[in-house]
């Protein structure tokens, strides 16, 4: 009989002085592993989302919570990033014993969506990523990579009205991601090896990821790639979590340090989660064990 445990134990361990990680180790009745691992990245903040890691670890996967800013005695606040930093997460991972030595998965939201997409793009050792109501550019921050430097997309305050309730509407304040003086920002994940899942939310009030995702999907078929799988919910809303996590409308925005509005209709909202967490499962079970890649084009 197999029975999946999640060790209670929480494993904090450092390669440097700055690399935070909290890591959830997956131990099974029928052996030690190897298991696939999965890189768990959160949201503007740079936290983690101990709970989603904990529950994928129960399903059969090694999760690595990797945080980027703002945990424990990291930085408080960043203005760039640097990519070299979520590659040495990555081989970190692909180091434990418990972890298979094929492609990493990675599971990402907001704006850890566009890291998500960079790091696939850029690392040939990811295998699958999900990308939960994200930007297919770089947002907010520049993003070094090596010799590489990726501009950000920086909102226009102009553009955010304030709804009767009193918050903020943010919705059109990225500027247009396909005029010509924004092209660098956008991500070139056609570099990517990796299969894609783009989980999109119709009623996203915090910016418009359903016109993201198929902006990603559109430059990936451009360059001859069908890598990828998009899933959408007509009225959910921008943050969707776990199952029967409460549903935000809206909430404080990290970056502007004010409450912004983040969509969804209450009951839609809480069956997206329930079925897009299905979908992240079946999508990491079906790509991160061991089936053949795309080539890659690095």
């Amino acid at each position: 009989m197999f029975i999946p445990l999640l060790n209670p134990s929480k494993h904090y361990r450092t390669t440097r002085d700055d690399f935070a990680v909290l890591m959830y180790l997956m131990m099974c009745s029928t052996g030690e592993g190897p298991f696939p691992g999965i890189i768990d990245l959160y949201t503007l903040g740079g936290a983690l989302c101990e709970p989603r890691a904990a529950l994928l670890a129960n399903k059969g996967f090694v999760v690595f919570a990797l945080a980027f800013y703002g945990y424990q005695d990291m930085p408080k606040t960043v203005d760039s990033f640097d990519l070299e930093y979520f590659e040495e997460g990555v081989t970190f991972l692909q180091m434990q014993r418990e972890v298979k030595k094929t492609g990493i998965g990675i599971l990402s939201i907001s704006k850890s969506g566009d890291l998500a997409l960079s790091m696939a793009s850029f690392f040939p050792n990811i295998s699958a990523t999900v990308c939960i109501n994200t930007c297919n550019a770089n947002v907010l921050f520049p993003l070094h990579y090596k010799d590489i430097v990726i501009p950000p997309l920086i909102p226009n305050h102009q553009n955010i009205t304030t709804t009767p309730s009193g918050v903020a509407n943010i919705l059109n304040a990225l500027p247009d991601v396909t005029a010509e003086e924004n092209r660098a920002a956008v991500i070139p994940i056609e570099r990517a090896s990796c299969r894609f899942l783009f989980i999109v939310s119709g009623d996203d009030r915090n910016w418009n990821s359903a016109f993201f995702a198929e902006q990603a999907c559109g430059r990936l078929r451009a360059h001859g790639k069908a890598n990828y799988d998009m899933v959408s919910y007509p009225t959910a809303g921008h943050f969707i979590e776990v199952p029967y996590m409460p549903h935000h409308p809206s909430g404080l925005h990290s970056a502007l340090g004010r409450a912004v509005a983040f969509g969804g209709e209450p009951k839609a909202h809480a069956d997206a989660q329930v079925d897009a967490w299905r979908r992240v499962q079946e999508f990491f079970q079906k790509h991160l064990n061991g089936h053949e890649r795309l080539k890659s084009s690095l």
